[in-house]
């Protein structure tokens, strides 16, 4: 009866199957069935994996010794920058997820799957978790490249752990907008296209300087970016100077910097998920 349950369930129909624990265990079987095959990915691909994480790393070193950051906040610049940067790589290697996503999308990997017995979400599950494990790496080596050229936090660890999880949240909500589009565009060849979204969040934000040093009104915008927020809250968490300007959004950063990823959330996993369900239809 078990086997009979798990076979209709797994047609894709979105018919409601099982009791509510058995299905559950199958939602997590399936799902991590899912993330060992990403992981699986990496083992064969090593040297885009390794690019990955030194691209953030080229960028800090090249903004903290060639091009300069931070140099118009009180404080060491490099507590400015290396927060900032810890951000900025959240919305890095989207591309890579939207990549995978299109590239089963034509090559009928994703119609296979829906037609086996397995939860249909398991794919995305398995596809987001393996791009946060990705995510937690990067964090690891940057903040290592940031503590190696001066970078400290003052705050003590449970703070520092807030700070990660407002990191994460971020790039868990950008993720799930990436997975999105991955799908709209539908073919490997659009996705640069998308991308190219991803760098005015990212450099439209203050990342490299305090919005106080821009014109009036780039500086509203830039604060008002959910990276800004971001990079923000995660510098007053680390203890590390902020660039505060006095302005609204930057008094309530770490309330934005809650509220702009469940917001982006809100608007894109639903949208990913119907979109996940409409395929193949």
């Amino acid at each position: 009866m078990t086997t009979t349950t798990r076979t209709e369930h797994g047609t894709g129909t979105g018919t409601e199957h099982g009791t509510g624990p058995s299905r559950l265990t199958w939602a997590l079987t399936d799902s991590w069935t899912m993330t060992r095959r990403e992981l699986a990915h990496w083992a064969r691909q090593p040297v885009a994996v390794v690019v990955g994480l030194a691209f953030p790393v080229m960028l800090l070193l090249m903004f903290t010794y060639l091009v300069g950051g931070g140099r118009d906040v009180a404080g060491d610049p490099t507590e400015y920058l290396v927060p900032g940067m810890l951000a900025l790589t959240m919305a890095f290697g989207l591309e890579s997820t939207m990549l995978a996503v299109t590239q089963d999308l034509g090559k009928g990997v994703i119609d296979r799957f829906r037609s086996l017995p397995m939860v249909p979400g398991a794919v995305l599950v398995g596809r987001s978790a393996a791009d946060m494990l990705q995510s937690v790496a990067a964090l690891a080596v940057m903040a290592g490249v940031g503590y190696a050229v001066g970078w400290r936090w003052h705050n003590g660890v449970a703070a520092a752990l807030g700070a990660v999880g407002l990191l994460l949240l971020l790039r868990f909500a950008m993720l799930w907008a990436g997975i999105h589009l991955a799908m709209v565009a539908g073919r490997p060849e659009l996705v640069q296209a998308v991308q190219i979204l991803v760098w005015p969040v990212g450099f439209l934000s203050n990342v490299f300087a305090s919005p106080a040093s821009m014109p009036g009104w780039l500086g509203t915008v830039v604060e008002w970016n959910p990276m800004s927020a971001t990079a923000t809250a995660v510098r007053e968490l680390f203890g590390n100077p902020g660039g505060a300007t006095g302005s609204w959004a930057a008094e309530h950063a770490q309330l934005l910097a809650v509220l702009w990823p469940v917001v982006i959330m809100a608007v894109f996993f639903p949208l990913a998920v119907g979109k996940f369900a409409r395929l193949s239809r």
